[in-house]
Formats: structure tokens, sequence, C-alpha cells
């Protein structure tokens, strides 16, 4: 920063260089922003393709109506997947399953592999597992993006980061702002 001259280039001086640091910030939080937003279009074209692919061998089969009990078929998917755990379970005829399955959505127990889940497919009326399945590539992106985008991966040294970037943004907000009104001022005096 220049020193000896007025606080508005020193203002200057500061806004320029946090914007520098903020612009790569801003970048990662559009693009991982944009990610998220496209969280159920992503989720439904896997259902409509891999997932369906999955399915195929169950097409036309009359749907589950009594399955059974859900902590069974967590038992099941756990012998299958002893390395992760269960995250979440979907039931027969909902969105992320099937009508004649068990969707159980297991992730791992690293910080990358928390986030990754890989669905387990248990039939509903035999208890047995029907396929594994690993995430494509673009649900791979849009889990890794969200601990970058909101800042939630629970290690306090990253929350801080996180926080320390949001003030990088306010102050350059801020300092572009006073820049702006301060050169108006300025340009007033003159003409007057």
């Amino acid at each position: 920063m220049s020193t000896g001259r007025g606080p508005r280039i020193r203002w200057f001086d500061l806004h320029n260089l946090l914007g520098i640091v903020t612009l790569a910030w801003a970048c990662v939080m559009g693009a991982t922003g944009v990610l998220n937003t496209l969280d159920s279009m992503l989720f439904g074209h896997w259902q409509k393709h891999e997932l369906a692919a999955l399915l195929a061998p169950y097409h036309g089969l009359e749907p589950v109506r009594y399955p059974t009990s859900v902590a069974r078929a967590t038992a099941v998917a756990r012998r299958a997947m002893p390395d992760r755990e269960p995250s979440f379970v979907a039931y027969p005829g909902s969105f992320f399953s099937s009508r004649y399955h068990y969707t159980v959505f297991a992730r791992g127990d690293t910080l990358l592999t928390s986030r990754l889940l890989a669905p387990v497919l248990v039939d509903a009326r035999a208890l047995k597992v029907s396929a594994v399945g690993t995430l494509p590539w673009y649900l791979i992106a849009l889990e890794a993006s969200r601990p970058l985008h909101f800042g939630d991966d629970g290690v306090w040294p990253f929350k801080l980061l996180w926080a320390l970037l949001d003030i990088a943004s306010i102050v350059v907000l801020a300092s572009g702002l006073y820049l702006w009104i301060a050169r108006r001022w300025a340009q007033q005096r003159r003409r007057s």
C-alpha cells in the first residue's frame, strides 16, 4: 500500500489487494453455487439413466406392497459394504429408490468419502442385495462442491478461512462504495 498519500488512495490500494483475493473466492462460490442449483436435475438424470439401468431386470414386476423391515435391509446393505456407514435409506416407491427396493446410501468415514454416497439396492421382498452402484462423475462433483460452497465440513480452520474470506468480500464491497462516493464528491468539488 502506498504511504504519504491521501486516505482515498490507501482505500483504493486496500480495495485492489482484497479484490484480487475475493475474485478467486467469488469464482469458487459462483461455480459451486451453480452446481448446487442443478441438484434436482442432476439427481433426476441419475435416476432416469444409471438407476434405471440397475433396475432393468425388475421392469414389469408387481411393486412391493408390504416391504420387509428397514432395519434388516440396512443390515444387509452394511454387510455388502462393510467399509461404509449407512447415511440414509430410501423406501420402496420413493424418488431415490424403485418400487421393489430399499436403497441404502452408504458413505465413507474420511472427509472426502463422507460426502460421496454409494447406493446399495436391497430387494424389499427377499432381503438380498440386487446391486451396488457408484455415483457418476457429475454427482461426485456436486457432493464435493457442497463443503466448498457452504464451508460446513466441521473442521474449524476451514470455517475460520470461510469467515475471513466472507469478511474480505464485505470489505471489498464497502471500500468500493466508499471510493465511488468519494470520487463523486471530489468531482462535485472540482466543478464548484
